[in-house]
């Protein structure tokens, strides 16, 4: 036998009687300490966070246990040349890269690399005269170098070399390659984060004063915004001294601290507001508030930790960084929702009031009556609703997956100019090889032997246009250039390496084919080897990502059904918020393909249309998933709260949504702009977030919210508190309420 009703029903006025917690208590008696330890707080975290974006570090997309990876490590031990990270690019428009001026330029350049501690010349026109590494029209040049050291030290080496020998004029001197590209996204993102800071600082500001109508109540959620991403960003840099960060999480960080912030703020100030309507005394009305909003947002928070701790199973520092990034920001602004905040409000007391703009009401006669048209007609209004969220979902059917390069950043950027001019001007430079590297090769004739064969038979993939190594160049299975002793470039002891050029594009569908196809080539006497390059490490990474995406899924859905199980007491509504939350996501990702790989808005945005970087979409998914359970608990907590109260299904809906809606769709607005001015970003990367969270946080507050939800409870009726009757003694024992 099962149960369809919730368990103790409660009267409206059994809260105003309970008396005040500790921490209330403790915060009505001391509020101007809270806001002293609170001040010192954010004082301490801006000082240290000072130059926080300079401790972070651009990369972290590959698995460090992947072939690829170790690839690149035993070439960096071995074979600095075969490894270049640095590309030197030597212009001289109208002119001639054997001109004298451009040719003592280039010395002057080399003699300077060449003696730089931790630096390898791999490779330069001028040394070597190798005919692809001059342009066809033989206006410019190449150097390529090997800069040692991990991120921050190559980034280092290369800020002093930049410095030093980068030049205008009618000879310029530009840097490009993986380590400046690094360096020019970690100088866009220190100014996209001023720049995004200054339009959604004031804009919150203004929308705060339109939802609270009071330049007190408005002000509040404000501060404890600033207060979050002072003290989160102090916390990023404190991580950055103990393990690696990316930049990217930045970004994030401002934008879900000031719009969590706003979330946590608006539903506690609206629901002081609404105590202090019928109670008196502030401090009961803040007790009451605790109990009431004070739960709800500590179980809204849980949902959005819970839904960013998934990404800590990836190996990926780019994703674990994020997992950082949101689980600070949470517990940040949870701590300043309900300390700080109920210690402003104790110290403004009735002045939260003054300066008022206009007279807000508790109650949306909007929301209510969407409410009630939506449970009359709950299939005529959600059909549309569902249709246009396939609709818009159809794009992913044709999704791409490749990781970053230079394209994520502004066409103006130097590393981008460098990398366009290589792609397009110069012909066959193997910057896109696929490289395989062996330790233990061995020695003598034997090893040649190996080596020949193994070069003729990579030589044959489809596909490829030549391998070198040390026994020559190899195309369509035959020697074309021979060496006559072991080449020195490809030997060092035992350990040799082969460079297998192809034409296809290495983050694409064509590369990664192309590269699983080189590594299922036989080498000879099993010989243990090791493929890296562009083409392999996109293999790898999808490898990767692909490998743990079950288990962070069902982390994500097993511990946001129990959270709202604890809430509901209920075994359909979760299910419920999952599949809406998936069907929301689809839409969200079909967009997403339509402007960042299709290339549509391309002008607008000032991007360019590339496959989307594999790690984003896992990103977006646990951040957006998890503020929509967000939103999910404020709107139950209401419509539960009512129904527990004795209102039939239909009066719980309507005066759940009535009430909680107006502050979401407010909050949601708010956080929304934190979201889209991250567009202002010059970093396709931040800009596809930007806007596919906004997107998420816009469709699910003005279709899945108002409509979807009372949709769904109304077809349900009395199953929506569906439960077998062991979880439902469970919940009598364990559940969470917003008013228990």
């Amino acid at each position: 036998m099962t149960s369809l009703t919730p368990t103790r029903p409660r009267t409206g006025s059994d809260e105003q009687h309970v008396a005040p917690g500790p921490v209330v208590r403790f915060v009505a008696r001391r509020p101007k300490f809270v806001l002293l330890v609170a001040l010192l707080l954010a004082a301490l975290a801006a000082a240290f966070s000072g130059g926080v974006v300079g401790a972070l570090k651009a990369g972290g997309f590959d698995d460090p246990d992947t072939d690829s990876v170790r690839a690149r490590q035993v070439l960096t031990e071995h074979f600095r040349t075969a490894d270049p990270n640095l590309v030197v690019l030597i212009s001289k428009p109208g002119g001639s890269v054997d001109d004298p001026d451009t040719q003592a330029v280039a010395q002057q350049v080399t003699q300077r690399l060449a003696t730089t501690a931790g630096v390898t010349v791999a490779g330069s026109y001028w040394v070597n005269r190798l005919p692809q590494l001059a342009s066809r029209t033989h206006d410019k040049g190449m150097v390529l170098v090997h800069v040692d050291g991990d991120e921050d030290q190559s980034a280092d080496r290369v800020a002093d070399l930049h410095h030093s020998v980068a030049r205008d004029g009618p000879i310029s001197v530009s840097f490009g390659g993986i380590t400046q590209i690094n360096n020019d996204i970690n100088d866009q993102v220190t100014k996209d984060l001023t720049t995004a800071e200054s339009i959604a600082i004031p804009i919150t500001l203004l929308l705060l004063l339109l939802v609270f109508g009071t330049v007190g109540a408005a002000g509040a959620p404000l501060l404890i915004g600033l207060f979050s991403i002072v003290t989160t960003l102090g916390t990023l840099r404190l991580l950055a001294a103990i393990t690696d960060v990316s930049v990217f999480s930045v970004n994030m960080a401002t934008a879900l601290g000031l719009g969590l912030a706003v979330d946590y703020s608006l539903l506690f100030v609206s629901r002081y507001r609404e105590e202090r309507a019928v109670c008196p005394d502030p401090v009961t009305a803040l007790g009451n508030t605790m109990r009431t909003a004070g739960r709800t947002i500590v179980f809204s928070a849980a949902t959005v930790a819970v839904a960013l701790c998934s990404l800590l199973v990836f190996p990926q520092y780019f994703l674990r960084s994020f997992a950082y990034a949101g689980i600070a920001v949470v517990v940040t602004t949870v701590g300043a929702a309900l300390l700080v905040l109920p210690a402003l409000l104790r110290v403004l007391g009735n002045r939260i009031d003054r300066w008022a703009l206009w007279k807000p009401g508790t109650e949306s006669t909007f929301w209510a009556r969407l409410a009630a048209f939506v449970l009359r007609r709950p299939i005529l209004t959600a059909t549309p609703v569902i249709l246009i969220l396939i609709g818009l979902a159809i794009p992913f059917g044709h999704v791409r997956f490749g990781l970053a390069d230079d394209r994520v950043l502004p066409k103006a950027a130097e590393s981008r100019v460098v990398a366009d001019t290589v792609r397009t001007e110069f012909t066959d430079t193997g910057s896109g090889a696929t490289v395989i590297v062996a330790r233990h090769w061995g020695h003598g004739t034997d090893a040649r032997i190996r080596a020949a064969d193994y070069a003729a038979r990579l030589s044959e993939v489809p596909g490829v246009t030549r391998v070198d190594s040390m026994v020559g160049t190899y195309q369509r299975g035959v020697i074309v250039v021979a060496a006559g002793h072991p080449d020195a470039r490809f030997v060092n002891g035992d350990a040799t390496w082969f460079s297998v050029v192809n034409e296809a594009e290495p983050y694409s569908d064509a590369g990664a084919d192309l590269a699983r196809a080189i590594r299922a080539v036989p080498v000879p006497a099993e010989v243990p080897v090791l493929v890296t390059g562009p083409a392999a490490q996109l293999v790898d990474t999808i490898g990767s990502i692909g490998a743990r995406l079950p288990l962070a899924g069902i982390l994500i859905v097993v511990t946001t059904f129990l959270l709202l199980f604890l809430l509901t007491g209920s075994v359909l509504l979760p299910l419920k918020a999952l599949l809406l939350n998936l069907l929301t996501m689809s839409a969200v990702f079909g967009v997403a393909v339509w402007v960042f790989q299709d290339g549509n808005l391309s002008e607008l945005l000032r991007q360019t249309g590339t496959p989307l970087a594999v790690g984003i979409p896992v990103l977006l998914f646990c951040v957006a998933f998890g503020l929509s359970m967000d939103y999910e608990v404020f709107v139950l907590s209401r419509v539960i709260e009512r129904y527990e109260q004795g209102a039939d299904l239909h009066t719980a809906v309507v005066e759940g949504m009535s009430r909680s809606v107006r502050v979401i769709s407010a909050a949601a607005g708010i956080l929304s702009v934190s979201f889209l001015a991250m567009l202002s970003s010059g970093v396709s990367l931040i800009q596809f977030f930007g806007l596919c969270a906004s997107l998420a946080i816009i469709l699910d507050t003005l279709l899945v919210r108002p409509v979807l939800v009372p949709a769904f409870m109304r077809v349900a009726g009395r199953w929506n508190w569906w439960a077998p009757r062991p979880l439902r003694a469970l919940h009598a024992r364990l559940g969470l309420r917003e008013h228990g």
